[in-house]
């Protein structure tokens, strides 16, 4: 296969190289219709119907440069940002580490991005495309009010995006995490929802992996009152499992294989404490069918990658869906719906 071929000069590139090099590529191909999916393999969350659950999640495509190349190879959704009000230059460099030996990323990016008037003037001119292009949205580092920053972001980016996902779960911007806690939190929902007022797209959360129980029921209690359409779980961990890499030592958040086993047990967690009511988004650890098949048994409607495809191409979402296809025939199911949660 092609990229099995040209791996070895990708990893010879510094990382952050290596992505703006991709980008910049996938930005000359000219914008197609997204290929289309299995109907079996379509699922309606939140009122947005999603031609297959696989997913690319967010901190690929930072800046809603590519979007319609990455549905290209056969994501069903592509989550851009996270995007702040303000364009920020992010932590210094190095700040991105490929782990080889775990298959994992370490990153402490910072939510670099070009700010919203950059994302914005992207999304209007690709509007009425086809294709489901969720807008992350965070929050500058330097800001004097962080809540007032993620009411601004959606305003501004209600129109034009199929959901928002609030992206308070960033091991990279100081504080933020804090927004997790429940008082924080259900002020952050408020600013929110009044932001983009009785109609607009479904509001989606993303939390981190590294939650206590009392902080996952606290979530799960303000996500069934507050009116969330979904949970995104989880972000990067700031946990460092037994590694093999010599990278293992930097700070920042860990993503990949090593964090398969938490970001699954999350989502366990989380059915759990909602009782069902809500739908989760797995997130964490995917880089196989069979990866993407255990979070959807064990209770997510869809599941999102990006590590992965450091380590296997950009033939993955389409390999993810053909052995989620082959899963639900060997089990016996005809919808993705269906076996959420059938664990």
């Amino acid at each position: 296969m092609l990229f099995d071929l040209v791996r070895p000069a990708i990893f010879a590139l510094d990382p952050e190289r290596a992505h703006r090099l991709t980008i910049n590529g996938l930005k000359a191909l000219p914008p197609g219709t997204p290929p289309g999916s299995d109907p079996a393999l379509a699922t309606q969350v939140a009122g947005v119907r999603f031609p297959n659950p696989v997913g690319l999640a967010a901190g690929y495509d930072k800046d809603a440069e590519v979007p319609d190349a990455m549905l290209g190879f056969g994501f069903g959704s592509v989550e851009i940002g996270s995007v702040t009000p303000r364009p920020q230059a992010g932590n210094p460099k190095p700040r991105l580490f490929r782990l080889i030996e775990d298959e994992a990323v370490i990153n402490r990016m910072g939510f670099n991005n070009a700010g919203a008037a950059a994302a914005l003037s992207r999304l209007r001119k690709r509007a009425g495309r086809p294709g489901v292009v969720g807008v992350n949205i965070g929050a500058n580092k330097d800001s004097e009010d962080r809540i007032a920053d993620y009411a601004k972001m959606t305003q501004l980016m209600a129109p034009f995006a199929s959901y928002l996902a609030v992206n308070i779960s960033s091991p990279n911007t100081p504080g933020l995490r804090a927004l997790q806690d429940e008082g924080a939190l259900a002020a952050l929902l408020d600013a929110v929802f009044e932001a983009r007022g009785g109609v607009g797209p479904p509001v989606f959360l993303k939390v981190a992996p590294d939650l206590e129980p009392a902080d996952i029921d606290a979530i799960a209690h303000i996500a069934i009152e507050s009116g969330l359409s979904a949970l995104l779980v989880s972000n990067t961990t700031i946990a460092r499992p037994d590694l093999a890499s010599p990278h293992r030592i930097e700070s920042g958040g860990l993503s990949g294989a090593p964090l398969r086993d938490l970001a699954l047990q999350r989502i366990r967690d989380f059915r759990k404490a909602t009782g069902g009511r809500i739908p989760l988004i797995g997130v964490g650890g995917i880089a196989s069918a069979q990866d993407a098949w255990a979070r959807i048994k064990a209770g997510a409607s869809l599941v999102q990658l990006y590590s992965a495809l450091v380590y296997e191409g950009p033939g993955l979402p389409r390999r993810i869906n053909e052995g989620l296809l082959a899963a639900m025939q060997r089990e016996g199911y005809s919808t993705i719906a269906e076996a959420v949660g059938s664990e």
